[in-house]
């Protein structure tokens, strides 16, 4: 009988132990992580580079400066890092631009909605003056964004295009001016079609 207490006693002890610990504080949870506001530019360029970077796929380019005759070259091995860094300027979703851009949404023919994400006025932070996404369900088709920088010294404008079929990056662009204080207006292009 003694022996039986004794169990039942360790059982308790050990039962409401379990027990305490299930109950003990953790700590803070992790907060979750934010839903972008704006269509997710910098995810969806992060995730081409890795695809492309993995099937290693080659790349024809076509470049022009100035007036200069088109120059093409194919890139058998490209750096897709450095290849589409350019686009992650495209991006909109930092927590200083939150509700710097009105959303307006067209229903396309085919199934396809176009979201075009425009910069409200006064908004000094936001390079990006307007950004248009083309998606079939929400699956981008294409992306495109005009970037403004102008200050006392420097003015830029470009505009990026990110065409995909199928979820993968078939072509892309940059297509940009340049003026510095002094300096002549730069004219440039910059496409790649991948293979």
């Amino acid at each position: 009988m003694r022996k039986r207490r004794a169990g039942l006693v360790l059982s308790s002890a050990v039962l409401g132990v379990l027990g305490l610990v299930g109950c003990a504080d953790v700590g803070p949870a992790a907060p979750a992580p934010r839903r972008p506001l704006y269509f997710d530019v910098k995810g969806l360029v992060t995730q081409q580079i890795e695809q492309l970077a993995q099937r290693k796929a080659a790349v024809t380019k076509q470049v022009r400066v100035r007036s200069n005759p088109t120059e093409t070259v194919r890139v058998p091995a490209a750096n897709w890092n450095k290849e589409l860094q350019i686009f992650l300027q495209a991006d909109i979703n930092k927590a200083a631009l939150r509700g710097a851009y009105t959303v307006d949404s067209v229903a396309l023919p085919g199934g396809l909605l176009r979201r075009t994400y425009t910069r409200l006025p006064g908004q000094p932070n936001a390079p990006v003056a307007v950004l248009t996404v083309v998606q079939q369900s929400v699956v981008a088709q294409e992306v495109t964004a005009t970037i403004e920088q102008d200050n006392a010294l420097f003015a830029a404008r470009k505009r990026l295009r990110f065409q995909l079929q199928n979820g993968q990056l078939q072509r892309y662009e940059v297509v940009g001016t340049q003026k510095l204080v002094l300096f002549d207006t730069l004219h440039y292009a910059a496409a790649g079609l991948v293979e």
